[in-house]
């Protein structure tokens, strides 16, 4: 008769062993894998996008560097164009306010010694180096006629700006004094070369 309290080996369980590879058999440094920890590696999210593709071709630079170019230099021709025009988006600091425009009104309104000056130094430069005494002499006449008179115009053009000034704006917090060194400065730059151009007539009134 079997004993109650014997069991058969078939009727005990054997519990699943797993299969451990030795610590001692591994190399050392050695590294498990993921596989190893039980651990599943994720799959990369491919972006559709080729790899070595290249985003622009060389043509399409160059292409993009010259319509950048022709872009720019349309910007300044009309930048330039509206200067001239006196057109305010385009003056540069000095040039900018109603008081400036008047200014420059009053002197491309009239004739000023100025615009002869560099014309006459031009003479009396070529007449100092030529060796005869009554043309050495004439020039330095020259010289000094020129001199006074760009000093008698300059003080009668701040005079007028002072005056057209205080008249037109007698409420503008700009200084007189910067105004008329901006026009005796105008005055002194021949006509054509004036920037922005001239907007009356000589002999136009102001």
């Amino acid at each position: 008769m079997p004993s109650l309290f014997r069991r058969n080996k078939s009727d005990v369980a054997t519990p699943e062993v797993e299969e451990v590879t030795p610590v001692e058999s591994r190399p050392k440094g050695y590294t498990p894998s993921k596989k190893e920890l039980g651990q599943v590696t994720p799959k990369r999210v491919t972006t559709g996008r080729r790899v070595g593709a290249e985003t622009a071709a060389p043509a399409n630079r160059r292409e993009q560097v010259k319509q950048m170019r022709e872009r720019q230099r349309q910007e300044r021709a009309e930048a330039t164009a509206g200067m001239k025009a006196g057109d305010e988006r385009y003056l540069l600091a000095r040039d900018r306010g109603p008081e400036r425009a008047l200014v420059r009104d009053i002197i491309d309104s009239r004739r000023t010694v100025g615009t002869y000056f560099f014309g006459g130094a031009l003479i009396v430069l070529i007449g100092s180096t030529v060796q005869i005494p009554a043309v050495q002499l004439a020039s330095n006449v020259l010289w000094l006629l020129l001199a006074i008179g760009v000093v008698i115009d300059s003080v009668l053009i701040t005079r007028k700006v002072k005056r057209l000034v205080k008249e037109r704006f007698p409420k503008t917090t700009t200084r007189i004094g910067s105004l008329q060194i901006y026009g005796v400065m105008r005055g002194l730059t021949f006509r054509r070369m004036r920037v922005p151009k001239p907007r009356v007539e000589l002999g136009q009134a102001v």
